[in-house]
This record gives structure tokens, sequence and C-alpha cells, in this order.
């Protein structure tokens, strides 16, 4: 992990709590200080230069993120001494259309835009009554939303979702219990919570029945 801002940091401690071995590169002393005590490994260190890189072993990792979002020099320098060290997978945080284009051009495998994807999700969450919302590709979204007054005490397969609305309801969860996955025999009752799947139209829709 290189670049200790609030993105970097979270993703990091994410990591961690997954399980997985995380070194996290600052050049910025104070930053190191904080999360020193946080996370596996901090170290301070300028991430645009090669040797410094390499001396500390970052060749060997099979994944590195460039979190670096206050300079876009820093970023697309470290994605640069990265693709020289010859890293596997390089994903990179990007702050705008062209600073991404850059990190491609410069060996970037992955590039993500945090804050625009953050934006878009809960602008969706705020416009409709979904509980929780994931975009795909091709307009396609999963979404978690409580279920409608009108499907409460019947099964699945008399609700026809899929035909009647455009989704397919994958899982549910029943008050007191986990969720599960959805089949044509599950009764939904009062406060159950849904998992369903279809076009972001369709899922807005489905979500907004009463």
């Amino acid at each position: 992990m290189i670049g200790l801002g609030r993105f970097g940091y979270h993703l990091a401690g994410s990591l961690v709590q997954l399980g997985h071995e995380v070194l996290a590169l600052d050049r910025n002393a104070e930053r190191v200080q904080r999360w020193s005590g946080a996370l596996d490994r901090v170290v301070q260190a300028d991430s645009t230069e090669e040797a410094a890189l390499r001396q500390l072993g970052v060749a060997d990792f099979p994944r590195v993120v460039v979190a670096i979002g206050a300079s876009v020099e820093a970023s697309v320098l470290t994605v640069l001494a990265l693709t020289e060290l010859g890293v596997p997978q390089i994903w990179a945080r990007a702050t705008s259309e062209k600073h991404a284009k850059i990190l491609s051009s410069v060996g970037a495998h992955h590039v993500i835009f945090p804050e625009a994807e953050t934006g878009e999700r809960v602008a969706h969450l705020i416009v409709s009554k979904m509980l929780d919302f994931i975009e795909f590709g091709d307009e396609f979204a999963i979404a978690k939303v409580r279920v409608p007054a009108s499907m409460v005490g019947r099964p699945l397969r008399e609700l026809a979702p899929t035909e009647r609305y455009g989704v397919m309801v994958v899982g549910a969860k029943l008050p007191g219990e986990r969720f599960r996955y959805a089949g044509p025999e599950t009764v939904l009752r009062p406060d159950s919570v849904l998992i369903v799947e279809g076009s972001i139209g369709q899922v807005q829709r489905f979500a907004a029945i009463s």
C-alpha cells in the first residue's frame, strides 16, 4: 500500500482484517507515525524512487496499490517505478479521467475512482428506498431492499418477481435469521430483507414497491 491518506489507510486496514500481510509506505513522517501501531509494517519512504522500493522488497509483492491522491506527479512516478520493478498487478487511484489515462499509459493494470464510485452509490441510496447498492457494467446492479408489504406472506413462486418486475431475488434474510439463497418456496415475512439483481432501473422500481 503506497499512500496513507484516509483512503489508503482504510483500505490497508481492511486488507489486514482479511488476513493479508500489508506493507504500507508514505513519505510523510507524521502519517507513518500515526498508523504504525495499527498496521503490520509502516515505512517512511519516497515511492517515486525505484531504488527505495527495491530495497524494501516491494518487487516481491504480487499486488501493489498506489493510493496517492494529493499529487498526480507522485502518483504517476510511483506507478512508473513499480512498472520498472515488474510488479505483476498495480492498482492505482485516479482523481480525474486525464489522471487515469496517464496511469494506464505508464503501466497501471487497474485504475479506480473511489470518490466518484462512492458518490454515485450514495446518490442512488439517497433518492431511492434501497438499503445498499452495487453497480456493475452494462447497467447491471445488485441491491439490498426491504420486502414490499404486498409480498409479505406469499412464496416467491407466486410472486414471479422476474416476470413481473424484471428482477431476480437471489437472497433473503428473514427476521432473526441469516441471509440465505432464496428459492421458489421462500415465504417472505414482515421486516424481511431481500437481495435482488437486475438493471439499475429495475432494482430501483422494485425497491419503490409498497
